[in-house]
């Protein structure tokens, strides 16, 4: 479907039932070969909103999500298999189910206010863009950053959409503290290529506009390279951190592709119908990389893979690092700023 990153529905993985549309019903109701899926919005009415992470191969402890589903439709989310906890398919479902959080900056002034908060840095958007195209209407990512800045908790933020220029104010504002860090995820520098891997997201020429706003004024930005895909963007590794280097950037990092659950079936199709021709060679490099499978679970290898094309990519990526000065300023973000009751500062 034009739009989407697939038109699968794969069976949630704890249903014991599966409804497969085969061609008799398409026969039936033609109509439906051509059905435009369009997003719905489903409100959800959380009571907490931070995820704990306990991940060795993380750096962070805690992260906000905004939305569940992604209408950015990127084909090789490894955040899609959790939409199967809700009910829906990781396949189309995940782009067109789109779950929202309301209450999400209320939620999260609650949990500053407790005692038991000790401040931290706080991902914004480590499962899914905290800038998809729904934020434009919800809005919740911006009150979540005017809550950051009440209470001068430090936060990191990741996204692959340039709206998050619509809240500049208050990023410059929390840069001006030490108190954020954003992180604009860079796949690919041909925009043909993203307009079929990650059909709603920013084109690359804009999200190096992005990258360039956001360091002019101020706004500690680097790039992620993720994911790298063997065979289709591993090439263009020096070619992006030269543009996120020349567009101001100071760090950069990457990811190796992650494919759990059934996003490999997603990739796999998705593979065949946009490069049949080297389908092959993709596929036998990916497991390459992960231990002969498509994806290796265990933790650190899951992110860098291993083996001789893995430790080809290191010295590819370290190289260009060294070449372009990245990854030079290490400085935490500050979190001896942190107000428990910012209400009462104001009486003041």
């Amino acid at each position: 479907m034009k739009g989407r990153g697939t038109d699968l529905a794969p069976g949630n993985r704890f249903e014991t039932t599966e409804v497969i549309k085969d061609m008799d019903y398409y026969e039936q109701f033609p109509d439906e070969l051509d059905k435009r899926i369009e997003t719905t919005f489903i409100r959800e009415h959380s009571k907490n909103v931070l995820s704990q992470n306990d991940s060795p191969d993380l750096g962070f402890g805690y992260s906000i999500n905004p939305y569940k589903g992604c209408e950015h439709g990127c084909i090789y989310c490894y955040a899609r298999p959790t939409h199967e906890y809700w009910g829906f398919n990781q396949g189309v479902d995940f782009e067109t189910k789109i779950m929202y959080k309301p209450d999400a900056a209320t939620l999260l002034e609650k949990t500053f206010r407790k005692e038991s908060w000790q401040p931290q840095v706080v991902i914004v958007s480590g499962n899914t863009d905290c800038y998809q195209p729904g934020e434009r209407k919800f809005q919740i990512t911006r009150r979540l950053l005017e809550v950051f800045l009440k209470f001068r908790n430090p936060l990191g933020m990741i996204t692959k959409n340039s709206l998050i220029e619509r809240d500049l104010d208050l990023l410059e504002e929390l840069a001006k503290l030490e108190l954020v860090s954003v992180t604009i995820s860079i796949t690919t520098l041909d925009r043909n290529l993203t307009a079929i891997m990650e059909p709603r997201t920013s084109r690359p020429e804009r999200r190096l506009k992005t990258v360039e706003t956001l360091a002019k004024r101020g706004i500690r930005v680097g790039v992620n390279i993720a994911p790298i895909v063997p065979g289709i963007n591993d090439k263009q590794i020096p070619e992006i951190m030269k543009a996120a280097a020349e567009a101001g950037a100071k760090s950069v990092g990457k990811v190796i592709l992650r494919l759990p659950y059934k996003n490999k079936d997603l990739f796999v199709d998705w593979v065949i119908k946009n490069f049949p021709d080297r389908k092959d060679k993709i596929l036998n490099r990916i497991k390459s990389l992960m231990s002969g499978k498509l994806y290796n679970s265990e933790f650190h290898e899951r992110f860098r893979g291993s083996g001789q094309w893995a430790e080809t990519i290191n010295q590819i990526f370290y190289l260009n690092v060294k070449k372009y000065k990245l990854n030079q300023e290490r400085s935490p973000l500050r979190t001896d700023l942190f107000i428990r009751n910012p209400d009462q500062m104001d009486l003041f």
